[in-house]
């Protein structure tokens, strides 16, 4: 997916292109539709730096049985992908 946001409606925002990308990660994070694995790839960063990212931005970590199931199977594919 790709999203362009129009030049007019940023103006004067002084956020670059790896900014927009991290602080949509924080956000959809936060709201729990991904979980702390995917935010980090979106965001381009390691988990321990996202981590780290949202204990400055003051942002609570949820992580259950599902959040390491779905980051189990993530981890599966990306294997998969680099072993073809």
């Amino acid at each position: 997916m790709e999203v362009a946001v129009p030049e007019e409606l940023l103006r004067g925002v002084q956020l670059s292109p790896s900014e927009a990308l991290i602080d949509f990660a924080v956000g959809i994070y936060s709201e729990g539709k991904v979980t702390l694995g995917r935010a980090a790839r979106i965001a381009k960063m390691s988990v321990s730096d996202f981590q780290r990212l949202l204990g400055e931005r003051r942002i609570p970590m949820h992580y259950d049985v599902h959040d390491l199931e779905q980051d189990l199977m993530v981890v599966r594919e990306q294997a998969d992908d680099h072993s073809q």
